[in-house]
């Protein structure tokens, strides 16, 4: 039996993805999350084979959640359910020590076939994210950026203003500005407002 955590702010989709795990014999669903904060104490107080995580979730969450998680347990098997472009996300969430990324608009039967194959060890990332990681040629210019700087680009184009997320990311609001500066900065961009128009273009919201 493949037990496993599911971890989203959304209780319509938590409820969604426990009714496809419930018609799944070897898949119990072992606890659930509505939050960072909460999916690591229920980590750090039980056994999962398996953590099913948004990347977008009050309290810690994105790359610094896979990272303090992997520290608490290196033998926990971490799959992240994102709406984010795979193909801009994948490379770092595995990086950071997940074990298989899926948009959250994949199949029922392609999350299942996804969970048993991270539980038994293996890697999983869609077409799409695959290609990418293989492709070669010229980076984006996003790819330079640091993991801190990628979290922060993501808030700030969520919405969310310096002491947002400086309480989101435990970091002081001048921290937040910096990372702000050199994130423009490498991306050759001038305003907040430049910055979510190259997000959407690509497709990192």
């Amino acid at each position: 039996m493949i037990r496993v955590l599911i971890a989203d702010d959304h209780a319509i989709v938590r409820d969604g993805l426990k009714r496809i795990l419930a018609a799944t014999p070897d898949l119990q669903v072992a606890g659930e999350a509505a939050g960072g904060d909460q999916v690591l104490a229920l980590v750090k107080a039980n056994d999962y084979d398996v953590a099913m995580l948004d990347m977008s979730m009050p309290g810690l969450s994105g790359l610094d959640l896979i990272k303090r998680l992997k520290q608490e347990r290196p033998k926990l098997r971490i799959l992240v359910l994102s709406m984010h472009g795979e193909q801009q996300y994948a490379a770092r969430v595995l990086k950071a020590g997940a074990a298989g990324y899926l948009n959250k608009d994949s199949a029922a039967e392609l999350l299942v076939g996804a969970i048993r194959k991270i539980a038994a060890g293996g890697m999983h990332v869609g077409e799409a994210a695959a290609a990418s990681l293989l492709q070669a040629g010229d980076k984006p210019p996003h790819e330079a950026l640091s993991d801190r700087e990628f979290e922060v680009l993501r808030l700030l184009v969520e919405g969310l203003g310096p002491t947002e997320i400086g309480a989101r990311l435990h970091l002081s609001v001048k921290t937040v500005s910096t990372h702000k500066t050199h994130i423009l900065e490498k991306l050759n961009l001038g305003s907040t407002a430049e910055l979510v128009r190259y997000a959407l273009e690509h497709r990192l919201v």
